[in-house]
C-alpha cells in the first residue's frame, strides 16, 4: 500500500510527513493542475488572474503568495524561484501533467536537514514515473471554452524505458474577455535500472500564453458594490462578475529543462546524485490600482524574468551502529546558481513608457547538510540534523540606481524525538530552525535593506495512528515564529516593511477505508497569525489563513453488477481571513463543492465527468483589501475588497483510453 492509504507509523520523522500516490490523486477532480498538493492535509490552492500564472498558497496561517516559504520541487529540481519579477520564491506548477505523477512527498514545517530555503511552511516534492503503469491517451472537454488533449506512453529500448508525453490545453473560463490560454508542454525520460539501483535524464518543456482577469474591487462589480461604508462607483460603468477593469492585462510563459538522476545501493550505504539546467522566462502584465498612479495612461505594470538556472544534489547514507545501536548518517550537498535579467515596466495596453528596474543578477547558493538517525530502544528514536545554508548575491541595476553584492550564511539545526509505536501509535516532538531568502534587489538596497536570510524557528507536537482498523489519523499541535525582515514588493519595485510575527495552530487528517471500493478523507486546520512587535495599525497578519476543511467520499472498485461504475464527492472549505492589520476588514468564507462520475466502458476505456462548484456557489477565489482608483473617482481613490470571483458551476466530460 502507498500513499495517504499506507502506515507511516514507525517511519515518518514527524506526524505532519507523508505520501500522496497516484491512487489517491486519481480521486480528486482537477480544476487546475496544481491543485494536486490540495491532497496534502491543510494545503490551499487559488488564483487571482489568469491560467497561466503561478497559483497563490496557503498553509499553516500564510499566504504564501507564489512560494515565499513554501519549497516546492519536481523529482528533486526546485520550482521556486529567488530574485523573481512577480515575488520571491515564485513557483508555478502549471507545467505539471498530474496524470505522470506517482507520488507527492511532503512535510511541514522548519524540522528537515534535507529542506533549506523557502521551507519554513513546509516543502512539497512531486516525483513524476519512470514508467507508466500504462500508456494514456485522453480528450477532455467542457463549459467556457476548456478544451484538452494528453497521450502519454512507455516504449522499450531494450531492458530500458522511454517514457514520452504531451499536453495542449486551451481554456478561457467565465471571465468577459475569455482568458484564451494556449498551453503546450511535453516530456522525454529515458530510465534505465530500478529505483534502488538506476539513472534517469529527462527533457521537459512548456508554454502557455493567456488573457487575464485579475481581482477587482467589489464597488465595480454590479450587485456587490455596497451604499454601506464604500463608495459610490461612477454609474453606469458597473461590470459583472466576471468582468475585467484592465482588458489588456495577460502574459506569456515558458520552462525548458534537462536533468538527470543517478541512484546506487549497496548493503550498508546508498547513493543519490542529480543535476539540472533549465531556462524560463515569464512577461507578465498586470494592473491592481487602475488609474490610482497614473490617471492618464493607467498604472499597469510589466513584469519580465528570463533566467537560467544550474544545480544539483548528492547525499550519501550510510547504515552502522552508535554506541551499540542501529543508526544511519546522511551527508547532503545542494548547489544552485540562477542567472537572471529581469525588470520592472510601466506600460499601457502591454507598450512600455518607462522602466523602474532593470536588473542583472547572479545568485548562488551552496548548502551541506549532516542528519542521523538512531533507535535507541524498541520504542525511541532520535532524528538530529545540522544544515548550512550560504548565499552570493550580485545586482547590476541597468535602470540607474541600486546596484551591489551581498554573502551571508544561516546554520539551522534539526531536532525530531519519537516515542512508540504503543497500539499502532506513535507521538512525535520536533523542533527545528529554517529561513527564506530575500530578493537580492531588496537585500543589496542602499536604503533600508532587507535582511538576507531572516530566520524562521518553530516547535511542534504530533500523534499518528492506525489504531482503528482502516483508519489512519494524524494530529498535530504546532508553533512558528518568524524574524523581523523586509521584503521585496515586486509589484511596486521597493522593499515593503514587515514585523516579527507568532504563528500556532492544528492539523487534523483522517483517511478511512471501511472496504476496498470505499474511500472517505477529512482533514482539518485552524491556524492563528499575529505580528508580536508593536503594530501602530494592529497585528493580525493580513491574509493570515486562519481554518480550512477538506474532504471527500469516493466510490470505486465496486463489486458485482456497479463494478463499471465510480463516483465522487469532495468538499473545500476556505474559511474568513482578516484583510487589514486591525481585523476590521475580513473576507467571507468560500465553501466549494466538487463532483465526480465514472463509467468504464471496457479494461481499456473509461467515460469520466467531472463537475465544479456543484451548488454554483458566489465565493472567491481570494480576496484583498487595498486601495485602487476607477475612471472618474477622486484622485485619491478608494479602499475597497478586491475580489478574484471562484469560477462557477463548470462540467468537464473526459473520454480515457488506456493501452
Amino acid at each position: 500500500m502507498t500513499g495517504r492509504r499506507a502506515d507511516l507509523t514507525g517511519v515518518a520523522d514527524s506526524a505532519n510527513q507523508g505520501e500522496v500516490s497516484a491512487a489517491d490523486i486519481a480521486l480528486r477532480p482537477l480544476l487546475r493542475p496544481g491543485e494536486v498538493v490540495e491532497q496534502i492535509p491543510g494545503v490551499i490552492i487559488t488564483q487571482h488572474s489568469g491560467s497561466g500564472k503561478a497559483n497563490q498558497y496557503f498553509l499553516r496561517g500564510f499566504n504564501l503568495d507564489h512560494g515565499t516559504d513554501l519549497a516546492v520541487s519536481v523529482d528533486g529540481v526546485p520550482v521556486n524561484m529567488p530574485s523573481h519579477a512577480h515575488g520571491q520564491g515564485y513557483a508555478d506548477l502549471n507545467f505539471l501533467i498530474p496524470e505522470l505523477v506517482e507520488k507527492i512527498d511532503y512535510k511541514k514545517g522548519p524540522y528537515y536537514a534535507d529542506v533549506g530555503d523557502f521551507g519554513s511552511a513546509g516543502a512539497f516534492d512531486l516525483h513524476y514515473y519512470d514508467r507508466l503503469p500504462h500508456g494514456i491517451a485522453q480528450i477532455e472537454g467542457g463549459q467556457y471554452g476548456y478544451g484538452r488533449a494528453l497521450i502519454a506512453n512507455n516504449q522499450a529500448i531494450g531492458a530500458d524505458n522511454l517514457l514520452y508525453a504531451i499536453e495542449v490545453e486551451h481554456n478561457d473560463g467565465p471571465w468577459v474577455k475569455g482568458d484564451n490560454e494556449r498551453k503546450i508542454d511535453g516530456l522525454l525520460r529515458y530510465a534505465s535500472g530500478t529505483a534502488a539501483n538506476g539513472w534517469s535524464i529527462t527533457a521537459s518543456a512548456y508554454h502557455n500564453i493567456w488573457n487575464s482577469t485579475d481581482q477587482v474591487p467589489d464597488r465595480a462589480i454590479a450587485g456587490l458594490a455596497d451604499p454601506v461604508g464604500a463608495p459610490t462607483p461612477p454609474a453606469p460603468d458597473l461590470i459583472s462578475r466576471y468582468g475585467e477593469i484592465d482588458g489588456s492585462d495577460g502574459g506569456n510563459t515558458g520552462r525548458y529543462a534537462l536533468t538527470a538522476a543517478w541512484r546506487h545501493t549497496g548493503q550498508a550505504s546508498s547513493t543519490h546524485a542529480s543535476a539540472y539546467v533549465l531556462h524560463y522566462d515569464l512577461n507578465l502584465f498586470s494592473n491592481f490600482s487602475y488609474f490610482l498612479d497614473d490617471p492618464v495612461h493607467g498604472d499597469q505594470i510589466e513584469q519580465q524574468d528570463q533566467r537560467w538556472i544550474i544545480g544539483g544534489h548528492l547525499d550519501q547514507n550510510w547504515h552502522h551502529t552508535l554506541l551499540g545501536r542501529p543508526s544511519d548518517t546522511t551527508l547532503g550537498l545542494d548547489v544552485r546558481s540562477d542567472i537572471i535579467n529581469n525588470g520592472l515596466y510601466h506600460t499601457e495596453d502591454r507598450i512600455r513608457l518607462s522602466a523602474t528596474t532593470v536588473n542583472h543578477i547572479v545568485e548562488t547558493s551552496v548548502a551541506p547538510y549532516v542528519q542521523n538517525q538512531t533507535h535507541w530502544t524498541d520504542w525511541l528514536r532520535t532524528i538530529v540534523g545540522l544544515r548550512a545554508d550560504a548565499f552570493w548575491m550580485n545586482v547590476d541595476n541597468k535602470a540607474g540606481g541600486n546596484s551591489g553584492n551581498a554573502n551571508r550564511q544561516i546554520f539551522s539545526p534539526k531536532v525530531n524525538v519519537v516515542f512508540g509505536p504503543w497500539e499502532k501509535t506513535e507521538l512525535y516532538l520536533d523542533y527545528g530552525r529554517g529561513f527564506h531568502s530575500n530578493d537580492a534587489r531588496g537585500v543589496t538596497s542602499n536604503l533600508d535593506p532587507a535582511t538576507a536570510l531572516p530566520r524562521s524557528s518553530g516547535e511542534e507536537i504530533g500523534l499518528r495512528t492506525t489504531r482503528i482498523p482502516h483508519l489512519r489519523s494524524e494530529l498535530s499541535l504546532w508553533r512558528l515564529h518568524l524574524q523581523s525582515e523586509l521584503v521585496w514588493d515586486g509589484d511596486a519595485g521597493t522593499n515593503t516593511p514587515s514585523g516579527p510575527t507568532t504563528r500556532y495552530g492544528v492539523e487534523f487528517a483522517n483517511w478511512y477505508t471501511p472496504a476496498k471500493w470505499l474511500t472517505i478523507d477529512a482533514d482539518y486546520a485552524w491556524s492563528h497569525a499575529r505580528f508580536t512587535d508593536v503594530e501602530p495599525d494592529g497585528n493580525y497578519v493580513p491574509e493570515a489563513l486562519v481554518s480550512t476543511f477538506d474532504g471527500g467520499i469516493a466510490l470505486h472498485d465496486l463489486p458485482g453488477r456497479v463494478s463499471r461504475f465510480s463516483a465522487g464527492l469532495r468538499l473545500r472549505y476556505f474559511g474568513p481571513r482578516p484583510l487589514t492589520q486591525d481585523g476590521t476588514v475580513k473576507s467571507k468564507a468560500t465553501t466549494l463543492l466538487y463532483a465526480d462520475f465514472g463509467y468504464r466502458i471496457s479494461d481499456h476505456a473509461r467515460l469520466g465527468v467531472n463537475i465544479f462548484n456543484l451548488l454554483d456557489n458566489k465565493s472567491s477565489d481570494i480576496d484583498y483589501y487595498y486601495v485602487s482608483r476607477l475612471p472618474g473617482e477622486p484622485i485619491a481613490g478608494a479602499a475597497d475588497i478586491h475580489t478574484h470571483p471562484s469560477e462557477p458551476r463548470e462540467i468537464r466530460a473526459s473520454f480515457t483510453l488506456g493501452f
